[in-house]
């Protein structure tokens, strides 16, 4: 989240002088919201009910949408705060309506309300290949969980999120799928990835992006002479196609960087970014390289999202300047 808030809204902090757990996030342009701020049950709560927090009842809807409602209105709120170090609810803080306001979390284009509030919606869709690696590298070589104890986790959350977090990634205008790479057969580390940005059609305000030739199909392998690639190399690929119904345009990378400062290489053949400058994505890669995913397909789509909405957010500020001074030559 703080890569894609950067590049539109600065450095994102907690909030100055508040509670020093809350999820919020705030910088010069945006505030971040955590939607696990809405949970109606808290950890105990849930235990004794039998349910987890992906279970649209341990989470209160009616007053998620009356919040964000409210934010996009201009009107602050007194946002409840879920303390995931304790796991209780703890004392609501004060809340302003910012220039973007961005909520991320389990359900946000879960409750139609909400979802028909949104501007544009992203959803990070990560294969369960990819989870199970990850889960593994994290708990037991950090943690020390065993493997059997790391599947009981995932297996336990995973009816869940199939009925009520999985089925919300039809309501996107945009998905970054993550999926292990198809450079190394049988892979199951999940170190190299194959990332897919999958950009809805039709939507206001949003030109997807391409690659060479918009519409076209395309399979691409960066030149070695200008594009440093150690094994198992990078591979690009673009093309149109249906998702949920919808037609979309697929931009695909598997493999990841070298150097970031050759990226700009691979920028110059991508188009629609909605950049301000040559450049941009490979400078906004470089001012974050200690960020997760730098060097892979996570990174550099997330920054290109960055961007994008940048530019719709610029594209409705204008329409909506305009709208009055069309009104008064009326």
């Amino acid at each position: 989240m703080r890569r894609l808030t950067s590049v539109f809204g600065g450095a994102a902090e907690p909030p100055k002088g508040g509670n020093p757990d809350s999820n919020t996030l705030i910088s010069d342009m945006t505030t971040v919201i955590c939607l696990d701020d809405y949970h109606s049950l808290d950890r105990t709560g849930r235990k004794e009910k039998g349910v987890t927090a992906l279970d649209p009842r341990a989470n209160d809807f009616d007053l998620m949408y009356e919040q964000v409602k409210a934010l996009k209105s201009g009107i602050a709120v007194d946002k409840p705060i879920y303390n995931h170090v304790s796991g209780l609810l703890d004392p609501p803080e004060l809340i302003k309506p910012p220039k973007i306001l961005v909520i991320e979390g389990l359900h946000p284009m879960f409750d139609e309300r909400v979802r028909d509030l949104l501007d544009f919606s992203i959803y990070l869709d990560i294969s369960n290949e990819v989870k199970f690696a990850w889960k593994i590298q994290r708990d037991m070589a950090e943690r020390g969980h065993s493997l059997e104890s790391i599947k009981a986790s995932i297996e336990a959350r995973k009816p869940d999120f199939d009925a009520f977090i999985d089925p919300q990634k039809q309501y996107a205008d945009a998905v970054i799928e993550v999926l292990p790479t198809q450079l190394i057969p049988d892979d199951n580390e999940g170190k190299v990835l194959r990332v897919r940005l999958i950009m809805k059609e039709g939507v206001e305000h949003f030109s997807p992006v391409y690659l060479f030739d918009e519409g076209s199909t395309v399979s691409w392998i960066p030149c070695g002479r200008k594009l440093t690639c150690s094994y198992p190399g990078i591979k690009f690929s673009y093309g149109p196609d249906t998702y949920f119904g919808h037609e979309v345009s697929v931009l695909e990378m598997d493999g990841q960087f070298d150097r970031l400062d050759e990226l700009i290489y691979v920028e110059s053949h991508l188009s629609n970014l909605s950049t301000k400058f040559y450049g941009e994505v490979t400078q906004q890669m470089l001012k974050h390289a200690d960020f997760p995913g730098s060097n892979n397909g996570t990174g550099l789509f997330q920054t290109i999202v960055g961007l994008k909405i940048r530019d719709l957010y610029e594209q409705i500020t204008a329409s909506k300047t305009a709208a009055p001074l069309q009104a008064t030559k009326a």
